[in-house]
C-alpha cells in the first residue's frame, strides 16, 4: 500500500518516517528506578518483537538510571517527561535515544530552547505528546471542545514552538482513547505536517476491548497510509501490546515477521477440538520468526481447499487429519498427533526455504 512520505528521523538504531517499516513501540510499566525490573521486561519486549520501548522518568533517580538501562537495552529507550525540564535534560545526558515531552506543560520558551539545544547536540530526536486531554484551553474555547481541529491546533503549536528553538528532529503524537476520532484527528494532522506520526489509541482500556479499539484506529489509518511509528495501549503486560501490534501490522501485510495462523469458526460439522487446538498452535509456534502461514481448519472435507493459500496445515476428522500445503493434501496423520506432525513438517519447510536462500 501507498505510504504517505514524511521526514526519516532516527531514534538510536531505528529509522522512522518516509518508506521505513512501521515500528512497534511500548512502554515499561516497571519502576524505571528498578533497573534490573526494567531490564528484565524490555528483554521480554523486544523478544516479542518491540522496536522502542519508552520508560517513565517521575524523577532525578529514574534519570540517572537510564544510564545504566540504555546502555544494556536492546532497542531504542525513549524517557517519558511530564513538566520538568531538568528531568528531559537529565535523562539526555544519560543516554536516552528520544524524548518525549509536551511543550505546553514543560516550562518557558527559554527550558524548552535548553531540553531543545541538548537533544541536538546529543542527535536525538523529540516526541511532541498532545492527546485530547491535554489540550491549550484557547483551542478548546475556540474551536467548541475537544476534537480534531482543537486537537491539530494544540499540536500544531507545540511544533512551532520546537521549530522556533532551531529543532526539527520532530515525531509527532496526537491520541484519543475514541478510535473514530483519533482516526479523523490523524487524517486532519498528516495533511499538514511533514513529520513522522506515532498513531495509537490512547487508554484503549484491557486486552478484550483495547485490542479491538487500537485494531480499528491504529489499522485504519495504515491502510491509508497513514502512520510511522505505532503503539497500542492496552491495560496490562506490554508484551501483549507488542502482540497486538505485529498482528495489526501482519494483518495489512506491513510486516512478514513470524507464523500467522489461520483458522475456521468452526460449527455443526466440526467433529474435533479445533479451539483447543489452535490455541494451542498459537502458543507452541509463537516464537518462530519466519513468516509462515500456517491452517488449522476442523473439516477434512473444505478445510485444505479453503485455506489453499496457507504453507501448511492441518484439517480435522473423526479419528485423523489431513495434513496438507497449499491445499494439496500430504498424508494423514492420527488424531492425537495431528500438532506433532505439523511441527515435523514445518522444520522440514523452514530447512528448505533456508537451502534455496
Amino acid at each position: 500500500m501507498e505510504r504517505k512520505e514524511t521526514r526519516v528521523i532516527r531514534v538510536g538504531s531505528v529509522l522512522i518516517g518516509g518508506q521505513n517499516p512501521v515500528s512497534i513501540q511500548s512502554m515499561n510499566n516497571t519502576d524505571t528506578r528498578d533497573v534490573e525490573s526494567t531490564q528484565e521486561q524490555i528483554g521480554r519486549l523486544a523478544n516479542a518483537g518491540c522496536d522502542i520501548t519508552r520508560v517513565a522518568i517521575p524523577d532525578m533517580e529514574a534519570a540517572r538510571a537510564l544510564k545504566r538501562i540504555c546502555r544494556s537495552s536492546p532497542i531504542p529507550v525513549v524517557a517519558d517527561i511530564h513538566f520538568d525540564y531538568r528531568l528531559a535534560l537529565e535523562s539526555i545526558y544519560n543516554g536516552a535515544n528520544k524524548i518525549r515531552i509536551n511543550p505546553g506543560n514543560i516550562g518557558s520558551m527559554d527550558r524548552l530552547k535548553q531540553v531543545a539545544d541538548e537533544a541536538k547536540k546529543a542527535d536525538i530526536p523529540i516526541r511532541v505528546g498532545v492527546n485530547s486531554g491535554s489540550i491549550h484551553r484557547e483551542f478548546l474555547d475556540k474551536w467548541g471542545g475537544v476534537n480534531e481541529n482543537s486537537m491539530v491546533q494544540s499540536a500544531l503549536q507545540s511544533i512551532r514552538q520546537l521549530e522556533e528553538c532551531g529543532f526539527d528532529q520532530i515525531v509527532v503524537s496526537i491520541k484519543a482513547s475514541d478510535p473514530l476520532l483519533t482516526i479523523r484527528t490523524y487524517r486532519l494532522l498528516s495533511t499538514m505536517v511533514p513529520y513522522p506520526l506515532h498513531i495509537g489509541v490512547t487508554e484503549a482500556g484491557t486486552p478484550k476491548e483495547g485490542i479491538v479499539r487500537s485494531a480499528v484506529g491504529i489499522g485504519t489509518l495504515l491502510a491509508e497510509g497513514i502512520g510511522d511509528t505505532i503503539r497500542v495501549s492496552l491495560t496490562g503486560d506490554p508484551v501483549k501490546e507488542v502482540e497486538c501490534a505485529m498482528d495489526i501490522l501482519k494483518s495489512l501485510h506491513l510486516r512478514t515477521v513470524g507464523i500467522e495462523i489461520i483458522s475456521c469458526p468452526t460449527c455443526g460439522r466440526t467433529s474435533v477440538d479445533l479451539i483447543h487446538l489452535a490455541e494451542q498452535a498459537q502458543e507452541r509456534f509463537k516464537h518462530i520468526r519466519e513468516p509462515v502461514k500456517l491452517a488449522i481448519m476442523g473439516c477434512a472435507v473444505n478445510g485444505p481447499g479453503e485455506a489453499r493459500e496457507a504453507d501448511l496445515g492441518i484439517a480435522g476428522g473423526i479419528g485423523e487429519y489431513l495434513l496438507f500445503s497449499k491445499g494439496q493434501i500430504l498424508r494423514k496423520v492420527p488424531e492425537d498427533k495431528a500438532l506433532e506432525e505439523l511441527s515435523l513438517e514445518l522444520e522440514r519447510f523452514l530447512a528448505e526455504r533456508k537451502s534455496k536462500t
